[in-house]
């Protein structure tokens, strides 16, 4: 049997303990913001989301910044995660939602152990997709993201969050 998911006065108490900076928090709290909003409109277009597990699993999406603002992140928050005892699903969002998705040759150059880095299922989605799209704490086009990206040297990052944007936009119906 599964842990519960955590409220989320419990998600944001964790948020706190791991000694997450205000910034960082604010950015969760924005980014979960979004994530709901996106669950809420893709269940009105008849799709299956777990609501309850995109705001626990955007609000605590980057937990890892806590340790480290690198992309080594996702990792550092999955052991954060697994550590508090929280379900496999929401490790799985925070390990999943880097740039769009890590690829397994990424994954390797970085160290990481061997794993999907790559968001498979909606929720995991609409958590990555709601990242990319705040800035400063505010929703910002997801050009903003990639341009950031690009400037970055990542453009094979920048084109996933690309094609992630397309395919959450194209299941809510809007035009790209």
């Amino acid at each position: 049997m599964s842990n519960p998911l955590p409220s989320r006065t419990q998600a944001l108490l964790l948020l706190h303990e791991a000694r997450c900076s205000p910034a960082v928090i604010r950015h969760c709290e924005a980014v979960a913001e979004v994530a709901l909003k996106t669950a809420k409109a893709l269940k009105e277009k008849g799709f299956t989301v777990d609501s309850d597990l995109v705001e626990i699993g955007a609000l605590l999406h980057d937990i890892g910044r806590a340790k480290t603002h690198t992309v080594n992140h996702a990792i550092a928050g999955a052991e954060i995660a697994e550590a508090a005892g929280l379900p496999e699903p929401v490790v799985s969002i925070i390990k999943r939602h880097v740039g769009g998705g890590i690829t397994e040759a990424e994954a390797e150059q970085f160290e990481w152990p061997k794993d999907i880095y790559v968001p498979m299922t909606l929720e995991e989605k609409i958590v990555s997709y709601a990242d990319k799209l705040i800035e400063n704490g505010k929703q910002a086009p997801v050009e903003v993201a990639i341009r950031k990206l690009v400037k970055e040297h990542k453009e094979a990052a920048a084109e996933r969050v690309r094609m992630l944007y397309e395919e959450i936009e194209s299941l809510l119906g809007e035009e790209s």
